[in-house]
């Protein structure tokens, strides 16, 4: 029988809060899971979906004073930045046992390194380990259970992975140790690159067909079986009515925010900028994510809203 951990999750947000649900939910009986979010609406909602196993602490420093393995989602670095390291209220506090840390926001890596450092350089940290581990497959994959995790570890050498495997587990269903640290960030980076440019190019794709006379739904299952294959065509399809249960049909709500998306690939372009990597797609991905996220008609909805965006026909069902 598996032993009861102390866990503690800070970040209640659209990812946050279905990866913590899930890691408390199927955890061994008799766990607890400490948490922490600027938002005492969603520590109370948690509280009322887990009551038996939850504990709602008043700042990080209480969850990680609490949780021996501690999990973190968060919108951006500053955040990062404020949570694990402020001297009043942080997760890095005098005094610290060993603890694990990990920390599954997409951020810049080196916002990232910069909080490893804090915690290798500190003698008062001893024992601690950070690690970075975003994750990907939107607000649908936390609530299934079914996300990809990005760890900046070495499997193979790292002692704290087989500790730390089983609790990924939990959350995801694809665990993949990308390394060394600040590799995890790096993979999601690159990977939200190109899921962001397969969206647009989708949805660029989907308009040209509806434009020229073609139903979608049949475009749709003509990229299925060819070379335009995808995940964002077969689940997430930008254009409404051809996924049933993909955002596009629910008015774009739910799934990855497009003010997200548009973070997400600033950052990127900023990685390749310091790898020196050419990215001839990147500089126009980016110019309609931002724009897409600063138009009041695509603000705060599921980035696939570049549909949308670049006048793709919504009503086209009407027009059979």
């Amino acid at each position: 029988m598996a032993t009861p951990a102390k866990l503690g999750f800070i970040g209640l947000g659209a990812m946050g809060f279905p990866m913590a649900s899930n890691l408390i939910s199927k955890s061994a009986k008799g766990s607890q899971l400490f948490i922490y979010d600027v938002s005492e609406a969603s520590m109370s909602r948690f509280a009322e979906k887990h009551p038996n196993s939850t504990v709602v602490c008043k700042s990080p420093a209480e969850v990680s004073s609490s949780a021996d393995i501690l999990f973190t989602m968060l919108p951006e670095g500053a955040h990062v930045k404020s949570v694990y390291l402020d001297p009043a209220t942080g997760v890095l506090h005098d005094g610290m046992a060993a603890k694990i840390l990990v920390d599954c926001s997409t951020i810049d890596v080196d916002t990232s390194l910069l909080v490893l450092d804090a915690v290798r350089q500190s003698k008062s940290h001893s024992g601690v380990s950070f690690f970075d581990a975003p994750v990907s497959g939107g607000t649908l994959g936390a609530e299934k259970g079914s996300i990809t995790i990005m760890l900046g570890i070495a499997e193979q050498h790292d002692p704290v992975y087989p500790v730390l495997l089983p609790l990924l587990q939990l959350m995801g269903k694809h665990i993949v140790p990308c390394g060394k640290p600040g590799m995890g960030l790096t993979a999601k980076l690159c990977n939200n690159y190109c899921s962001g440019l397969i969206a647009l190019a989708t949805a660029e794709a989907m308009n040209i067909g509806i434009r020229s006379g073609m139903d979608p739904r049949l475009l749709a299952r003509v990229f299925s079986s060819s070379t335009a294959q995808s995940t964002i065509c077969d689940t997430w399809n930008p254009v409404p009515g051809v996924v049933p249960a993909a955002p596009s049909s629910h008015g774009y709500q739910g799934g990855f925010k497009v003010q997200l998306m548009a973070k997400d690939f600033g950052l990127a372009m900023q990685a390749a900028a310091k790898a020196e990597a050419t990215t001839l797609l990147g500089p126009a991905g980016l110019d309609a994510y931002r724009k897409a996220a600063q138009d009041p008609n695509c603000y705060d909805r599921d980035s696939r809203v570049v549909f949308r965006y670049i006048g793709g026909d919504e009503k086209w069902q009407e027009k059979l």
